[in-house]
């Protein structure tokens, strides 16, 4: 079985997330989605809802694509929550040039500390390459639309913590 892990912190889900989850379910026959439990990162949405939201999101993906998907939680190192759930694959998403440097470091220390799990890069789709949870956080909490960003639902949620749209 090819189990793969797409990590990340998912605050909130993007359309650019859900895009990499899809396309990554072309190759594996599990995907886990393990969100990161980061505290220096002072996430808008408690790990719950970041979890609640994903398993929303992911719900239908199982039964149109064949592949299982699994929301995991986790706050150890990404090469040990691999090993916790059995998979020899991390995914990344990449956008821009500066995702491509971090993630090289990044590649770079998971090899040295287990050389069995490869990582497996996906470029984002050209109309989601500039969404970023920072800025749709921003964009939200200053009044403005992420509906173009964020699934419907996780919109809601945004309009729920930031309130309505301010007009233009």
């Amino acid at each position: 079985m090819r189990i793969g892990l797409y990590p990340g912190t998912f605050d909130p889900v993007t359309l650019g997330h859900m895009d990499i989850i899809e396309r990554a379910t072309l190759f594996l026959d599990r995907l886990v989605i393990g969100v990161a439990i980061n505290r220096d990162k002072g996430p808008l949405f408690t790990l719950e809802e970041r979890v609640a939201m994903l398993e929303a999101e992911v719900a239908t993906l199982t039964a149109r694509t064949g592949t299982e998907i699994v929301v995991h939680p986790f706050e150890n190192l990404l090469i040990d929550c691999a090993h916790d759930v059995n998979a020899r694959v991390i995914v990344r998403g990449l956008r821009a040039v500066a995702d491509f440097e971090y993630e090289f470091q990044m590649v770079g220390m998971n090899r040295a500390l287990d050389s069995s799990i490869e990582t497996v890069f996906l470029m984002a789709d050209a109309r989601r390459q500039a969404i970023a949870s920072k800025l749709v956080k921003e964009i939200a909490r200053l009044g403005g639309d992420v509906s173009k960003f964020v699934p419907s639902r996780v919109n809601d949620q945004m309009r729920d913590r930031f309130g309505p749209v301010k007009a233009r």
